[in-house]
């Protein structure tokens, strides 16, 4: 039997290390742009064209390279930050591997000019597939300049999976976020088809998240310091009032490098135990200072996975710096001089006789007679309420007793009686038995439909505010908001863009005119970039269930008697009246028979 095991060719075996380390263009970009810190830059510009697909160019004035070293830097496993194995527990730098030009050189068109601070005049490379072309004298800045284009182009299979551009572009746009946010002293730049979408000054830390993630984040942040022999820990967490139901703004940094890591994350969700909703996740940017010793960040092509020598202890520091944080934000916010000024209530002198509040029975009333044994009140309805009943299409705004709408609608369900339970569920009953309704489902059904529908139809109603907010989003935010405004004008949102990364809401869906703007909007940008992956009607539908999920009337709310009556009416008007869009039940159902069988079994 003839040998089987052969070395693979120089061209594949180059191709598939690629493929370990760039994975899509916002790879090449991120390893261009640590090599471009590593290099001591104080400025660096990146210009990317059609997701990076085609065109990525990164330029900094960093220290540049000699002419050998310029053609070295092509070579696999070629790096001047090892020298032994021992120096893998002494890395701070970006880079070490010396793979990162070689793969990108594998699969793209790559053209090389540097040039040192002492040289006269620097080198010009270019390389394609591995293959040199040419390497000459060139004329060019202090510095290097890196274009890569047409990535994957010798290999089709790969470049067919990429992303559409605008997914590809926000990749790169979260690469960019993470480098620049570990770096605030850097001047930074990124350009996207000739957009300047991000131009960011070197300052502070806090100066940083502000011009990455908008000036509303100003106010959000609480500071973490903490500092001990294992771990020194700065930087900030997100207000709990902010915490968001999908993950959203979470970074860690070890000795500046952007890492992921569950294990830390457990610490942060668990400091904010009982100030945010279970299923909420809090925000938060926190760099962490350990010895290298202490610290293997060689464990993942991409360094984004690290392991700690003292885990645990680090836990537990990060959780009780970010609980004391949390603690003095509630008790005693601290003066900010970056923040603008604001006024500050004066506390009352005088305090006011406490009175114990006072309960008004209605002893008459019985939720399971036929009829209330008395009007509750009388109240100004318009007519667009009990059209339904009456047929009518004009307004009428005389009074009528509320008992009068609850006999018309219950009388069209055939439900004689309804009443709340807990401020929670709602009871009802008719002919066929009794209905036990899950408020909060009910209504999220409810608009759900409405907004398809809407959205279908190109119906949505909206109302105007009476005092238009303005917006302050993120770069990579506005960009998919730009991606999505189709949809979110489709659904009633009044939008429009005023500056730099900022909209103008001038006004929202009518279902929603009474909630926050700026939260509901974020919420939805974050929650259509988690369903990045859906096509464009799974992610409109996944706005559609995300929207109606947060505006719907929520389990612990007190309906009135003709809310309650409305809510039945409504919900048994769609559709698919038993489940949410989810696929979650909205009623539990007991007929006659069943409730015959329950005293039947308890009979003695």
């Amino acid at each position: 039997m003839a040998d089987i095991i052969q070395i693979l060719p120089d061209a594949i075996a180059n191709q598939i290390a690629a493929g370990e380390v760039i994975q899509r263009p916002a790879s090449a970009v991120k390893e261009l742009v640590e090599n471009a810190v590593d290099s001591g830059a104080t400025r660096i510009v990146i210009i990317v064209k059609e997701g990076g697909k085609n065109v990525i160019q990164v330029a900094d004035n960093g220290n540049g390279m000699s002419e050998t070293d310029a053609r070295m830097c092509f070579e696999r496993h070629a790096t001047s930050k090892i020298k032994q194995a021992d120096d893998l527990f002494a890395i701070r730098t970006k880079g070490f591997r010396g793979e990162a030009l070689a793969s990108i050189a594998a699969v793209a068109k790559v053209s090389l000019k540097t040039k040192r601070a002492e040289d006269t005049i620097g080198t010009q490379i270019e390389i394609e597939a591995s293959t040199f072309l040419s390497q000459e004298p060139c004329s060019t800045a202090d510095g290097t300049i890196i274009v890569i284009k047409n990535l994957f182009y010798n290999i089709p299979a790969r470049r067919k999976f990429l992303k559409s551009d605008n997914i590809e572009m926000r990749h790169i746009m979260d690469e960019f976020q993470r480098v620049a946010l570990a770096h605030p002293e850097i001047e930074m730049q990124l350009f996207n088809n000739q957009t300047n979408v991000y131009q960011l000054e070197s300052g502070s830390f806090r100066q940083r998240i502000v011009q990455l993630m908008g000036h509303n984040f100003n106010d959000r942040l609480v500071p973490v310091s903490e500092q001990t022999d294992l771990v020194s820990i700065s930087g900030f967490v997100v207000k709990p009032e902010h915490a968001r139901k999908t993950r959203g703004e979470q970074f860690f940094f070890v000795n500046d490098r952007f890492i992921k890591n569950t294990y830390l994350h457990h610490a942060v969700q668990n400091a904010f135990t009982d100030l945010i909703a279970s299923d909420a996740f809090p925000g938060y940017f926190i760099k962490l200072d350990v010895p290298m010793a202490q610290l293997d960040v060689n464990i993942h092509p991409t360094k984004t996975e690290v392991k700690f020598e003292n885990e645990r202890f680090i836990y537990a520091i990060l959780r009780s710096s970010i609980r004391n944080a949390l603690g003095k934000y509630n008790i005693a916010p601290s003066l900010d001089f970056e923040n603008e000024p604001a006024f500050i209530a004066p506390l009352k002198k005088h305090i006011t006789e406490i009175k114990i509040p006072g309960v008004t029975l209605t002893p008459g009333y019985n939720p399971f007679s036929e009829r209330p044994a008395q009007d509750f009140r009388t109240l100004d309805l318009p007519k667009q309420l009990i059209n339904e009943h009456k047929g009518q299409s004009e307004w009428n705004t005389e009074p009528i007793k509320l008992t009068q709408l609850e006999t018309a609608i219950a009388t069209s369900l055939e439900i004689s009686q309804a009443f709340q339970w807990v401020n929670k569920y709602i009871v009802t009953a008719n002919e066929e038995g009794l209905w036990i309704i899950d408020q909060h489902r009910a209504h999220e059904r409810i608009l759900y439909e409405r907004i398809i529908h809407a959205m279908a139809h190109n119906k949505s109603v909206s109302q105007m505010a009476l005092f238009p907010e303005t917006l302050s989003l993120s770069a990579s935010d506005y960009a998919l908001y730009t991606e999505l405004k189709d949809d979110f004008a489709s659904m009633g949102f009044l939008i429009e863009p005023f500056g730099a990364n900022t909209i103008l809401v001038r006004g929202l869906p009518a279902e929603i005119a009474e909630h926050e703007p700026s939260i509901l909007i974020e919420e939805l940008l974050e929650e259509s970039r988690q369903s990045s992956k859906l096509s464009g009607s799974e992610r409109r539908n996944q706005m559609a269930i995300s929207l109606a999920s947060r505006i719907a009337i929520k389990s612990g709310m007190i309906l009135n008697r003709l809310e309650i009556v409305q809510l039945i009416h409504d919900l048994f008007q769609c559709e698919m009246p038993y489940t949410t869009p989810s696929g979650k039940s909205i009623m539990m159902h007991m007929d006659m028979n069943d409730v015959d069988t329950q005293f039947t079994k308890n009979r003695s």
